[in-house]
């Protein structure tokens, strides 16, 4: 689920990368008059200068208030930790992982009602879930990508079929993927993950009408019902008549390759297949024929958020505005995908191809909550999950769907 927040370049941006403290608390303690906000980043070595010159904008326009950029690389989680136990948490820094943290954040509820309904409004409603635990949000949307279908151009038009369009169903996937493999030699027309991350693969289960649990959290009559069991199986059956194959990573090596001509994935993979030069298409994932809706996708989403411990929460808020603003969202253009609508909008980042997918994904994704989000033992039920999946579509033992999705629910009852 630490997935990088969706880029246009599509450049990293869930890796762990963020900031870390000197150690000093964020108190009232003013220097030369300013009050002392320290920002906590998760973006890699090579984009802190970036960071670091919107920060500077931004103490340079303000005379109250002085922001410190801190990095605490692929410690993150150990130092967050660490900090919101002794109370040494920075006043504003990156979350994604809001069911593991968000008792230590503040709620940011009333902070938003202050700004107005255009302010909330101005997100898409789909980001909001993913900065959020409960009723209460914790953090205001920065990054974002949703899942799409890659296809390869090239391979299409040697198997003389035609392309993918946000119109397709999986049976029109399954059609191309059987016709591709028969007609281009040592190509397969899919690919998917033998392991899937559960945190991405629930999304499939949302697509075909169902999820892992229902908003009590109860897996029984949702992990194991004839819709989740359908889901799982169609990636079975793909795999077992031979025109798609589950791969050992995420199914970007064997598409860059040209080993297989369609897989589903975020926007993280896009910079490596323009510097390949790959002619490649983008388009919605297939909605299943019988949904009677459109396909779902999951979010890799980040937020910035308030520490709880923060001594200055109203300066944190005028800093968070800032870093979460039309103004910063057009400045990470290029580095990451807009969440504000009147960015989108006025910066035309729908006419680009490339982009339009995710944000379309994005407006079919909306009022869906991960698992992760609704059940405490998250951590224990994507154990139990990735066995599944791996017992289901592991070439070597290719379980039965419905019985291993009902002992999965057997063993977390």
């Amino acid at each position: 689920m630490k997935k990088t927040i969706a880029v246009i370049a599509a450049l990293s941006v869930a890796a762990v990368t963020v900031l870390s403290g000197c150690g000093a608390k964020a108190d009232s303690q003013a220097n030369g008059g300013k009050v002392k906000i320290r920002f906590a980043s998760w973006d890699n070595a090579e984009d802190l200068d970036k960071q670091q010159a919107l920060v500077d904008q931004f103490n340079a326009s303000h005379d109250d208030i002085e922001v410190s950029l801190e990095a605490y690389g692929s410690e993150y989680d150990t130092k967050i930790s660490a900090g919101m136990g002794s109370g040494d948490t920075p006043d504003v820094l990156y979350m994604w992982d809001y069911p593991s943290y968000y008792e230590g954040l503040e709620p940011l509820d009333s902070y938003i009602e202050k700004e107005g309904a255009d302010y909330k409004d101005n997100y898409y409603d789909a980001l909001w879930p993913y900065n959020s635990k409960g009723d209460s949000v914790y953090g205001i949307p920065v990054g974002f990508t949703t899942h799409a279908l890659f296809y390869n151009k090239d391979i299409f038009a040697q198997a003389g079929v035609a392309e993918p369009t946000n119109d397709w169903t999986w049976d029109d996937l399954m059609a191309a993927a059987k016709t591709i493999t028969d007609k281009v030699d040592g190509v397969k027309g899919f690919s998917f993950q033998m392991k899937p991350d559960p945190y991405d693969y629930e999304m499939y289960l949302w697509s075909n009408g169902t999820a892992f649990v229902d908003k009590d959290g109860n897996l029984d009559g949702n992990l194991n019902s004839d819709k989740a069991v359908d889901a799982v199986s169609m990636f079975q059956n793909m795999e077992k008549d031979g025109y798609a194959v589950a791969t050992e990573k995420n199914g970007t090596d064997e598409f860059r390759s040209g080993q297989t001509a369609m897989y589903i994935y975020g926007a993280w993979s896009i910079a490596s297949f323009n510097e390949d030069g790959l002619n490649y298409g983008i388009v919605d994932i297939p909605a299943f024929a019988g949904a009677g809706h459109d396909s779902v996708s999951i979010l890799s989403s980040s937020g910035v958020s308030i520490s709880k411990d923060s001594k200055n929460k109203d300066a944190a808020w005028e800093f968070v505005k800032y870093w979460t603003g039309e103004e910063m969202n057009k400045a990470r253009i290029g580095y990451e995908l807009p969440a504000l609508k009147s960015v989108v909008e006025s910066e035309k980042i729908l006419d680009d191809p490339a982009n339009a997918p995710f944000y379309s994904m994005l407006e079919q994704s909306s009022g869906y909550t991960p698992a992760s989000f609704i059940v405490d033992n998250w951590s224990e039920l994507k154990d139990t999950l990735d066995l599944t999946f791996e017992r289901v579509y592991n070439p070597s033992t290719m379980e039965d769907p419905a019985a291993v999705l009902n002992e999965a629910v057997s063993e977390m009852q």
